[in-house]
């Protein structure tokens, strides 16, 4: 059981944020957004850093709420975090004021 407190609203953004903030967890998160699930050699391929340095990104970004891992055999299975990153979607929504919505796109003749 996690007795850890939970951060509040924005300690979670700021740690999201912070987390997307790094290029290369930001290059992780991109991959698994176009790979749905890979295990954490996929990931390492990808990448120009060592296996441990890449497992500590992984470690960042799933403390931050925004990948998941799951145990299958000896590899570990990563996706995106769907109710994080919803949630981190919902929150940045927030930023936007209600007087100006999205652009239009353009459309060309």
């Amino acid at each position: 059981m996690n007795t850890e407190p939970q951060p509040n609203d924005k300690q979670r953004l700021a740690r999201m944020l912070k987390a997307l903030g790094n290029p290369i967890r930001f290059q992780i998160v991109e991959f698994l957004a176009e790979n749905q699930m890979c295990i954490t050699n996929d990931i390492v391929r990808q990448m120009p850093l060592a296996q441990s340095t890449v497992s500590q990104h992984l470690k960042v970004l799933r403390e931050a709420g925004l990948i998941r891992g799951e145990i299958e055999g000896p590899a570990t299975c990563y996706c995106l975090d769907v109710d994080g990153i919803q949630w981190l979607k919902e929150k940045i929504g927030q930023w936007l004021p209600a007087c100006c919505p999205p652009e239009k796109p353009l459309i060309y003749l």
